[in-house]
């Protein structure tokens, strides 16, 4: 399980999937319609680690964070 927390505006509470690269959590976050219009604006973070590659492999106890573009300061 990985732990996906929304920063800012995206208003959800930190969940816990099932998903074992970035790629695989785009799709399944996807399937959410308030969450899936933030998804092409936003930057993600994988263990508070700025990310760009899809592929990027998952395991057991990674944070993903959702920043949207508005977080920045």
């Amino acid at each position: 399980m990985v732990t996906v927390e929304f920063l800012g505006p995206i208003g959800r509470d930190n969940m816990e999937v099932e998903a074992d690269s970035l790629e695989m959590l785009s799709k399944i976050l996807s399937k959410d319609e308030e969450i899936a219009k933030w998804l092409p604006k936003c930057a993600v973070a994988v263990n508070d680690t700025m990310v760009s590659d899809k592929n990027m492999k998952l395991k057991d106890g990674d944070k993903v964070s959702i920043l949207p573009p508005v977080c920045g300061g």
